[in-house]
């Protein structure tokens, strides 16, 4: 970290070389065990000029690497002129701090490279907020050594215990002041946004989750033509949008796209990100969407699971998708998946192969929590008829001199509405 001070804006075009741990006995290569690290790296406009792992059950408490691989990083570095070096998983700023002393070059964890994605990438200010409020956070218990490092560049000013002191007292106010307005901010949009949730329409809604570029945006736009930022890249983008959804059949539904899960995600992000999810914390149902050509299909599903588990919603209804079946040349490799979840669907949102078994589903699920009922709509309540083809599934429908006789599928507060607004209930006494 040194004198690369925590940056949420932008990337740089630094060569940098990746490092992490990885289990004993582990047989992956270092560039397959660094794959997605790389990933984030370049999407951060980093360049990986190389990689090293130590296989180890644990890390070194003071400097994650053992000394010898440390060492060994440190020669990496001076060969190929490396700008920095980037590590697979959070560091504590002691150890980040001696690895800094050896390979003299900045350090950058994952936990700050996700950061400086995550701030390049918010458009919104409630993004901006979150990722700001996130970077705080990460900043906070490292500023010490941040002050130290900008007193040695300044040829000393500030004696030890007297004005470098002040001064890191003045700049931890400084940032507790900024985070405490920033969640202030934050706590007005959490509001603003469950009021909007609470008060749309009462239609049945599902959120699509799932790890980062697993294909959310690509199906989100395939369904409802929502236009959102599908690129093949990493967190592509950071805002949720909730668009209607006509299913096969005539009924709509809403569908909420939402940020990408990853792996190690840093707990200060997903804490900041709870109202940017407000969707999916009130959605009827998810569509937990992983990328099933992956080798790391498995993991994603695992890290997937764990977010949810945190927000608390890991309780909520879902059907889990697998996507990118066309980028798939082995279908056998879904087998492990299948044996966390049977009911798994694989899909191609690219070329639409299984949708048709997708849509399936969800009006099986739809089966299953609502009621179904027969209702006689009377002339005089013939105004409802929009509110039903739109908000619940009609199984059947005709005329009789009494009104409108129809067969549904609806929840049971739709139900309630439509009884108050004179539809009126059929008994079969057969």
């Amino acid at each position: 970290m040194g004198d690369n001070n925590l940056d949420t804006s932008k990337g740089h075009a630094t060569e940098a070389i990746l490092f992490g741990l990885v289990p004993t006995g582990d047989p992956r290569t270092a560039a397959e065990a660094l794959a997605e690290l790389q990933q984030l790296a370049e999407t951060a406009e980093y360049v990986p000029a190389g990689c090293i792992v130590q296989h180890r059950r644990v890390a070194d408490p003071h400097s994650y690497l053992g000394s010898g691989k440390l060492t060994e990083l440190a020669d990496v570095v001076r060969l190929a002129h490396s700008g920095c070096v980037i590590c697979d998983d959070s560091l504590t700023p002691n150890q980040a701090r001696n690895i800094e002393k050896a390979v003299n070059v900045p350090v950058i964890d994952r936990s700050e490279l996700i950061l400086q994605i995550f701030g390049a990438h918010a458009r919104t200010p409630q993004a901006r907020l979150q990722v700001e409020l996130a970077a705080l956070q990460y900043e906070l218990p490292r500023l010490r050594r941040r002050w130290t490092h900008l007193e040695r560049q300044r040829g000393g000013i500030g004696l030890r215990g007297g004005a470098g002191e002040k001064q890191i007292d003045v700049d931890r106010n400084l940032v507790r002041t900024r985070i405490a307005s920033v969640n202030r901010d934050l706590k007005r949009i959490e509001q603003h946004k469950t009021r909007e949730v609470k008060g749309r329409p009462d239609l049945f809604t599902i959120a699509l989750v799932g790890y980062t570029n697993a294909g959310k945006s690509t199906l989100m736009n395939r369904l409802t033509d929502a236009g959102v930022i599908a690129e093949d890249k990493l967190f592509s983008t950071l805002d949720t949008r909730t668009r209607p959804w006509r299913l096969p059949g005539g009924r709509t539904v809403l569908l909420t796209d939402t940020v990408g899960f990853l792996r190690k995600l840093p707990h200060q992000l997903v804490a900041s990100f709870h109202a940017t999810l407000e969707e999916a914390l009130h959605t009827d149902l998810l569509l937990v969407l992983i990328d099933g050509s992956s080798p790391e299909a498995l993991e994603q599903l695992v890290a997937v699971n764990e977010v949810l588990e945190t927000l608390e919603v890991d309780e909520l209804p879902r059907l889990t998708v697998l996507n990118k079946l066309d980028q798939l040349d082995d279908r056998a490799r879904l087998a492990p998946l299948w044996q966390i979840d049977p009911d798994a669907i694989p899909v191609s949102v690219h070329t639409g192969e299984g949708l048709p078994d997708l849509f399936s589903a969800i009006q099986s699920h739809l089966s299953e929590v609502e009621s179904r009922v027969e209702l006689l709509l009377p002339h005089s309540a013939g105004a409802l008829h929009s509110e039903i083809r739109a908000k619940a599934t009609v199984l059947s429908e005709f005329y009789t001199e009494d009104g409108c006789l129809m067969e549904i599928q609806a929840s049971p507060a739709l139900l309630g509405r439509l009884m108050a607004g004179g539809a009126l209930p059929v008994r079969n006494d057969s």
